[in-house]
């Protein structure tokens, strides 16, 4: 009912009673009036629910056509360029504003509100099913007559090569062993992936993707690169080329590239690259050239690639590193040389990386840390040198890496030792990992200095048998420390780990074994400590510094390197083969120990084989390790040394001779050759000894000149030793003056003896001849059987005739044996 109506039949009733009528016509009148108003009422109502269902009906289209257009739109996204972005609630909210607009005159929008309420089902319904319908379409948007059969059609998440999220229509042909591209791609395709497939050549399908962003050919049989079609692509940013069958780059191949960021282009088998290759690709950050079959490393590559930030060239077969190989790359910040086989780092190989910040090393064959090399790089923050033949790391190894944060020296096989200040200057490393090097038996107490912000330091599974706590103590920053796995000793030297005050945490203490002494074996390493309290030990020398057998060849230079650890800290000297000692302090051209305990043999020669022992003492005892050393397959053990000796010396001859020492056994001795040799600047002459001859006079030699004399000497297994003396002759002046003397004597006999009686004299001079040739021949058969003399100019042939006469005479008495060897332990001397 009208609000005024009702307002109208109060005011009757109050006239009414004021006229005092009749109830009874009141009441008709009223009945009849409200019975006119409930009729209008109707009319009303039914006229709103016709506007009403009409609204629905308007409604269910909208929402209808909009499906349709919603639909189309994901299905066919190249006619707008752009996804379809609607909001169901929005369109619902819009039509209701606009119907209430509609019906605002009509009087009926509660009737519409209440209409609206039973749709809300309906609206509902809707709304459930076309979100079904947006989710199910956006998946399979693309499946239409445009995508290639079997391939998958998308829109993906996808990375810039800056790391940016964008979302890209994607192609997915990958491992469908297709040989050729397919030809209808959509012109909207952004991601290609034919990854996996066995596409040999490409003819233009690529040409009308001009949105194309990411090529991926990985895997497939290219074997050149023009074969791969790269024309137009302009907006390419990364192309995958990996694992096919490329030998070469030319010049200019990826010229049309010019929005090239990332190029993969490893594990092919590319030998040769062209100076101007990479030329146009001014744009690319990521390089990966590894694994191929280059043999040098051009820097003429690297001028067209100037913002180059990731270079990958490893596990090539490269003849080397060159200086300033890299010095176009400014940008750098990521090298990796792993798998090069490298043995050494030129001092100026890494010049002009000054924005480099990662270095890899990893699997090469470097023997010691490439110390000038790493000083042109004073940026770098990340140093990779695992698994490298490295013997030691040693001070001035690390120089002026003030900014370096993180050091690896894992899986290193010959890796002995850290020593005093390896670790020196390092302002901000923060974690060094050295693990599973299974020779690594030895950290100084003092290997590290000036390491304040070091975190983290992981020295598992190694030969460790104890680490100092001056060491630890020496890094006030330490958070956790690794040394299980290693074979600890319990004793005094790692007694701190039980008294620890500090935060450091111990990782896997469980893993924390003892390995020594004996009765300890096996046991944790807590658990002994809380029994052991004594804080002096025995030295022990690490078993993994040097090796037990060496075998040098002649000439070279020796390092055997000796470490032992005690408390407190151990004296380290070395005995050699002849006894003596040698310390820090010695002396000598041939011998030199550093402080650490190294000692260097110079020109190692074959009477310098032998034992070599190393000592390490404290107040409380000693400890030794001997090593062996053969030089040449030869190994003579200090008493077997073979030493020759001058011991005459006149102005035209010297008479040298040779011993074994008399520990050694004779049996183990038998020369079936031997050789003397005699050498100056202007002469050399070489003549082999006669069985059973150790001493030799030299004739026929010039006054006051420098001799080398040389013996070597071959045992039955073509083994052979040697041992040489220098000497020099006398001066002929000396012998000079006793000639003279001797012949006034003679003179004056003679001129006697003419005196005397003329007859005599003839007498005296045949009697003088015939002596002369006695001694001659006595000289000669003593010399046969006592010593040996040769003469340098003449005396060769004659001499070697009458040893071979000799020897014939021998023959004729004699049945026939086989050779004499000759044994050295026996002398003959010339009296």
């Amino acid at each position: 009912m009208d609000p005024e109506e009702g307002g109208l039949l109060e005011s009757e009733l109050r006239n009414a009673a004021r006229s005092r009528r009749e109830p009874g016509e009141l009441e008709k009148g009223l009945r009849k009036r409200e019975r006119r108003w409930q009729a209008v009422e109707r009319e009303e109502r039914e006229d709103v629910l016709a506007v009403a269902f009409s609204a629905k009906g308007i409604i269910l289209t909208f929402l209808r056509i909009m499906t349709s257009v919603y639909i189309h739109t994901l299905a066919h996204p190249h006619t707008t360029g752009t996804s379809p972005d609607f909001d169901l609630a929005e369109i619902t909210y819009a039509i209701e504003l606009c119907t209430c607009l509609e019906l605002r005159d009509t009087g009926v929008q509660l009737a519409w509100q209440a209409s609206m309420a039973r749709m809300s089902f309906v609206l509902a319904a809707y709304q459930m099913v076309l979100s079904l319908l947006m989710t199910s379409l956006t998946g399979s948007s693309l499946q239409s007559s445009e995508c290639p059969q079997l391939c998958v059609c998308e829109i993906r998440p996808w990375f810039t090569p800056q790391s940016t999220y964008r979302e890209a229509t994607t192609v997915d042909c990958n491992d469908l062993r297709l040989t050729r591209i397919p030809s209808n791609l959509s012109s909207d395709t952004q991601v290609l992936l034919l990854q996996s497939n066995n596409i040999a050549k490409t003819v233009d399908e690529l040409q009308q993707l001009f949105n194309l962003t990411e090529l991926d050919f990985s895997q497939n049989n290219f074997t050149n690169i023009k074969e791969v079609g790269l024309a137009n692509l302009t907006q390419l940013t990364t192309l995958h080329l990996e694992e096919n069958q490329i030998t070469e780059m030319n010049d200019y191949c990826l010229q049309d590239l010019s929005n090239l960021q990332e190029l993969y282009i490893n594990h092919n088998q590319i030998s040769t690259i062209s100076a101007n290759a990479f030329s146009g690709l001014k744009n690319l950050l990521r390089l990966h050239l590894n694994s191929n079959k280059l043999k040098v490393i051009d820097s003429r590559w690297f001028d067209s690639t100037p913002n180059l930030e990731i270079l990958m060239i490893g596990e090539n077969p490269v003849i080397g590193i060159l200086d300033m190989n890299f010095k176009p790359l400014s940008n750098l910040r990521s090298l990796v040389l792993a798998g090069m086989y490298l043995t050494d780092i030129p001092g100026n190989a890494l010049v002009g990386l000054d924005s480099l910040e990662s270095l890899s090393f990893y699997d090469n064959k470097l023997v010691k840390v490439p110390q000038l090399a790493l000083q042109k790089v004073p940026n770098l923050k990340f140093l990779d040198l695992n698994k490298n033949p490295i013997h030691k790391i040693q001070e001035g190894d690390f120089k002026n890496m003030l900014r370096l944060k993180e050091l690896g020296i894992n899986n290193m096989g010959e890796l002995v030792s850290v020593d005093r200040y390896a670790l020196d200057n390092l302002p901000e490393l923060t974690k060094l990992e050295a693990t599973n090097n299974p020779k690594l038996s030895y950290i100084h107490r003092l290997a590290f200095r000036s390491v304040p912000a070091l975190e983290s330091l992981m020295l598992n599974n190694n030969a460790l048998n104890a680490v100092y706590q001056k060491t630890v103590e020496s890094l006030p920053n330490l958070r956790e420390i690794s040394i299980h796995s290693n074979p600890l000793r319990c004793d005094c030297v790692i007694h701190w780990i039980n008294s620890n005050k500090t935060n450091i945490r111990f990782m896997e203490p469980l893993s924390m074994f003892c390995a020594m002494p004996p009765e300890y074996r096996g046991q944790q390493v807590k658990e002994v400590l809380i029994q052991d309290s004594s804080e002096q030990c025995l030295p022990m020398i690490s078993h993994d510094t040097f090796p037990n057998h060496l075998n040098m060849d002649i000439g070279t230079t020796v390092f055997l390197d000796c470490r032992a650890m005690a408390e407190p800290e151990p004296e380290i000297y070395w005995v050699t083969p002849l006894g003596n000692k040698i310390t820090v302090e010695t002396l000598s051209e041939k011998y030199k120990l550093s402080s650490e305990g190294t000692l260097e043999i110079s020109k190692i020669q074959i009477e310098d084989s032998g034992r070599y022992t190393c000592v390490a003492q404290n107040v409380e005892g000693a400890d030794t390790r001997v090593v062996m050393i053969k030089v040449n397959g030869t190994l003579l053990d200090g008493a077997q040394v073979l030493k020759i000796y001058v011991k005459q010396t006149e102005s035209h001859s010297i008479l040298v001779s040779w011993k074994v020492n008399s520990n050694v056994m004779t049996s183990n001795l038998k020369w079936s050759s031997a050789t003397m040799k005699i050498d100056n600047p202007h002469i050399t002459y070489t003549a082999r000894v006669p069985v059973d001859v150790h001493e030799y006079n030299l004739t026929h030699l010039q006054p006051s000149t420098d001799y080398e004399v040389c013996l070597t000497v071959s045992n039955i297994h073509q083994q052979t030793q040697k041992s040489c003396v220098n000497v020099t002759t006398k001066n002929a002046a000396f012998a000079l003056d006793i000639s003279d003397q001797e012949t006034s004597t003679a003179l004056a006999a003679v001129m006697g003896s003419m005196f005397a009686v003329i007859s005599l004299a003839s007498i005296a001079v045949y009697i003088a001849k015939r002596f002369k040739r006695k001694n001659y021949h006595h000289s000669l058969k003593k010399y046969m059987q006592k010593t040996s003399s040769i003469p340098l100019n003449e005396l060769y042939p004659p001499l070697i005739n009458l040893w071979e006469g000799d020897s014939e005479k021998d023959k004729d008495g004699t049945a026939d044996t086989k050779p004499t060897q000759v044994d050295t332990s026996r002398s003959y001397y010339m009296w």
